[in-house]
C-alpha cells in the first residue's frame, strides 16, 4: 500500500510538469538557450516563463526619468516587475565585478557605458545574445562577440549660446578654435577621452595633439565635469560654445526653451552605449524579454526622451552627417595613454 502511494505521487508529480506547457520546461534551460533562441515563439516562450519568474533586476546608469518610463512601459506590457539599481557607469561595473567575485549575479540585465560594457565582456560575466530586431538596428551597434548591443548613441556635439553666438560663426573644422574671437569662449567635459583619442587619431596623432596644445595656449579652455552642467553652462552664457556634450543634452535644454543650439564639427563623435545579459541571471526569460523589449518598444522611448536610438525605426539623423563610431575596446587598450594626454594637454593646462 505504501508502495502504491509513492508511485501515485510519482506519476502526478510527471503530469504535472508536462501539463504545465512548454514554459516550465524553458525556465529550467540555460540563460544561453534562452538568449540565443530564433524560434517564432520566442516571445511566447520568454514571456510565459517571465510571468513565473515575476520579476528582474536592471543595473543601470541611465537617468532616473528615462529609466522609470522605461520600467512602467515594460511591467504595463506584461505585467512583470522590474527592479532597478541606479549609479554612475564605473559604480555599476565595480559592483557587478565585486559581486561577481564574491560569487553572486544579483543583476538580470546591465544598461550603461559601451566601454564599461566592454569591460564585463572581458570580465566573462556577460552572455551571448540573439534578438529578432538586430535587423533595425544601425550595423555599428552590434558587437562582434555579441555580448551587449547597443540600445542609445550619444553623439558628441558642440553646443553654442545662441545669444552670444551666431550660426555662421559656428566653427567647421578643429582648426578654426585658433581664431583669436574664441579667446575664454571655449568649454570641454573633464573626462571625454574616448572623444578626444577619436579626434585627434581623425587629424592624425601628432597634427591633431598640436591642435589642441594651440587652441589652449591660444583660446583656452574652460573645463567642467558633466555634460549637464557643461550644457548648462552654454545656456546660461557663462560658456558661449561647448565642445563636448551629447546631443540629448542640447535637445533637451532646447524643448525648455533655452537659448541653445547645437551642431557637429564632421566627422560627428558617436559612442554606442547599451545592454548585456547576465552570464547567470536568476531570471533568465525576464531578462531576455526585457532585452528583447530595450531593442523595440525601449527604441521608441528612448527616442521621445531626445536620445539617439540605435534602431532606425525610431528615426534619427545619422544618415544625414559624417560618423564616426569610437571603439570601446581600443578605448580600453589605450586608456592609460590617453588619459595622460588629456590630462597634460586639457585639465591642467585649461582656464
Amino acid at each position: 500500500m505504501k508502495m502504491s502511494y509513492r508511485f501515485l505521487s510519482y506519476v502526478l508529480m510527471v503530469c504535472c510538469f508536462f501539463l504545465a506547457g512548454p514554459s516550465l520546461a524553458q525556465s529550467s534551460k540555460s540563460a544561453a538557450t534562452l538568449a540565443l533562441y530564433e524560434g517564432p515563439d520566442r516571445e511566447q516562450r520568454l514571456i510565459q516563463g517571465a510571468r513565473q519568474e515575476g520579476a528582474l533586476t536592471v543595473y543601470t546608469s541611465l537617468t532616473v526619468e528615462d529609466i522609470t518610463d522605461l520600467t512602467a512601459a515594460f511591467e504595463k506590457k506584461y505585467g512583470i516587475k522590474l527592479k532597478f539599481w541606479r549609479a554612475g557607469s564605473e559604480k555599476v561595473v565595480q559592483r557587478i565585478i565585486t559581486e561577481a567575485r564574491a560569487g553572486r549575479f544579483d543583476f538580470d540585465v546591465v544598461e550603461t557605458n559601451g566601454p564599461e560594457l566592454e569591460s564585463l565582456h572581458r570580465e566573462q560575466l556577460l552572455q551571448k545574445a540573439y534578438s529578432p530586431h538586430f535587423a533595425d538596428l544601425v550595423p555599428q551597434a552590434i558587437l562582434p562577440h555579441h555580448e551587449w548591443v547597443g540600445t542609445r548613441l550619444n553623439m558628441f556635439v558642440q553646443i553654442y549660446n545662441t545669444k552670444l553666438v551666431k550660426k555662421e560663426d559656428f566653427p567647421k573644422s578643429y582648426q578654426d578654435l585658433l581664431n583669436p574671437k574664441w579667446k575664454g569662449k571655449l568649454g570641454i567635459e573633464a573626462e571625454d577621452v574616448d572623444w578626444f583619442s577619436t579626434v585627434v587619431k581623425e587629424l592624425g596623432e601628432e597634427k591633431g595633439l598640436k591642435l589642441f596644445r594651440d587652441i589652449v595656449a591660444t583660446n583656452g579652455l574652460s573645463v567642467r565635469k558633466g555634460h549637464t552642467l557643461l550644457a548648462g553652462l552654454v545656456a546660461s552664457g557663462e560658456v558661449p560654445l561647448g565642445l563636448t556634450v551629447y546631443n540629448h543634452n542640447a535637445d533637451k535644454l532646447k524643448k525648455k526653451g533655452a537659448p541653445v543650439e547645437w551642431d557637429v564639427i564632421q566627422p560627428a563623435i558617436i559612442r554606442a552605449n547599451g545592454m548585456g545579459l547576465s552570464k547567470k541571471p536568476a531570471h533568465p526569460n525576464a531578462a531576455v524579454l526585457f532585452y528583447d523589449f530595450m531593442l523595440s518598444d525601449g527604441q521608441v522611448i528612448l527616442a521621445k526622451n531626445e536620445y539617439m536610438a540605435a534602431s532606425r525605426k525610431a528615426g534619427s539623423i545619422l544618415d544625414k552627417v559624417q560618423l564616426k563610431f569610437v571603439d570601446p575596446a581600443t578605448v580600453l587598450d589605450e586608456s592609460a595613454k590617453w588619459e595622460k594626454l588629456y590630462t597634460e594637454i586639457i585639465t591642467r593646462q585649461s582656464r
